[in-house]
């Protein structure tokens, strides 16, 4: 799950120019702008078949890969 939200990020987010870990924070160092964080939010709602409520749409939730992952796992559990 982390790599491939990596992937997504360093190949259709910063078009291969930039690689990433898993802990950078994505909106601190300027590589992701509102709409590639939208890109993204669609992303993870579209691969992981789950409903992003406007509430979770949070810094918090999507600083970096990690927080990410931690987010659609939580959400999971919800879920099931």
């Amino acid at each position: 799950m982390e790599q491939q939200l990596i992937t997504f990020i360093e190949q259709d987010l910063l078009y291969g120019e930039e690689k990433i870990s898993a802990e950078e924070d994505l909106l601190a160092s300027g590589l992701l702008d509102s709409v590639k964080i939208m890109r993204l939010v669609n992303h993870v709602a579209t691969s992981f078949d789950m409903t992003i409520p406007p509430e979770d749409m949070t810094i918090e939730n999507f600083v970096s890969v990690a927080a990410i992952t931690n987010y659609i796992r939580s959400r999971q559990q919800q879920i099931n």
